[in-house]
């Protein structure tokens, strides 16, 4: 979803971390469970049914009352709340500096290349795409939140500080995948939206979007954006998920993948994240853009 720009200048840095946050704060405890679902069913090597489909999902907590199946569905929540939250602040004013940087240096190129309208697309694009190759440094906290998610027994119970101590790169594990999968999902999630904007809402300025046409741009650029990332964030998932001293190769992952599962595994958990879309950037948009302003007033 790309963030909107202040045309006046008058949302500060604080303002935007703010709102971003708290957006992001909101956003995982309404769709944390989703993402639970999504991340086990991609970290499945077995046949999924209906008979298999609860223990896959709940786990242990299969055969309980309603309340503690859906509670166990919040694993990890802390770990998820530290990456959220840096995640969105990070999206919301990266994009939009990154965007700014090419436009300032690089707009002549990007224009004789594809002309004045495409250019103007493709540097939102590109400056997504480098925006999301920078989200590695937040990979850490994305690999425990997994871990938390669909292995546990990995913790021992260790506390957060130790994990850090005792593991040190190893937190790191997977982190070309996860710029593979971010350069062209966040590529395709800010060029689509941009693209739907131009070409199917007719709309010239995108801060100037009303609050509907940045709903339709923003849900074609996530469906866009996450089917592209699919098949790569499955790899990254389960190199992830792994126990700690355990190192898994990439190429490993996507040769026993292919070998016992098909290619179609590699869409695995595609369906939860796509149903999800459409209400998850609704919400986290509005929230979002309304509390900036309203920090603004404050900060």
């Amino acid at each position: 979803m790309s963030p909107s720009h202040s045309t006046g200048g008058k949302e500060s840095a604080a303002a935007r971390i703010l709102g971003s946050g708290a957006s992001g704060i909101a956003e995982l405890l309404i769709f944390h469970p989703v993402d639970t679902v999504a991340k086990r069913l991609m970290s499945n090597k077995a046949k999924v049914s209906l008979s298999t489909l609860s223990p896959i999902i709940f786990r242990d907590a299969a055969t309980a009352p309603l309340a503690t199946k859906f509670l166990s569905l919040f694993p990890g929540l802390g770990y998820a709340a530290g990456y959220k939250v840096a995640q969105r602040i990070y999206k919301f004013g990266g994009q939009p500096w990154f965007n700014d940087l090419i436009n300032k240096h690089y707009k002549t190129n990007f224009t004789n290349t594809f002309g004045e309208r495409k250019g103007k697309m493709m540097m939102q694009a590109t400056a997504g795409s480098l925006t999301g190759i920078g989200e590695v440094v937040l990979l850490p906290l994305d690999a425990l939140k997994i871990k938390r998610q669909v292995n546990p027994e990995a913790f021992r119970g260790r506390g957060v500080v130790r994990i850090f101590l005792e593991e040190g790169t190893t937190l790191y594990r997977g982190w070309g995948w996860t710029m593979a999968r971010n350069a062209p999902g966040s590529f395709a999630l800010f060029g689509a939206s941009a693209v739907t904007k131009e070409y199917v809402l007719g709309v010239t300025d995108y801060s100037k979007a009303t609050w509907t046409q940045n709903f339709i741009a923003s849900v074609a650029g996530a469906v866009a954006s996450i089917t592209v990332a699919a098949p790569l964030d499955t790899v990254k998932t389960r190199i992830q998920n792994a126990n700690f001293e355990r190192k898994v190769h990439g190429v490993t992952v996507v040769k026993d993948l292919i070998k016992n599962e098909g290619p179609t595994a590699f869409f695995k958990g595609l369906t939860p994240k796509i149903l999800v879309v459409g209400p998850k950037l609704v919400f986290s948009y509005t929230l979002a853009q309304s509390l900036i302003p309203l920090f603004a007033n404050w900060v």
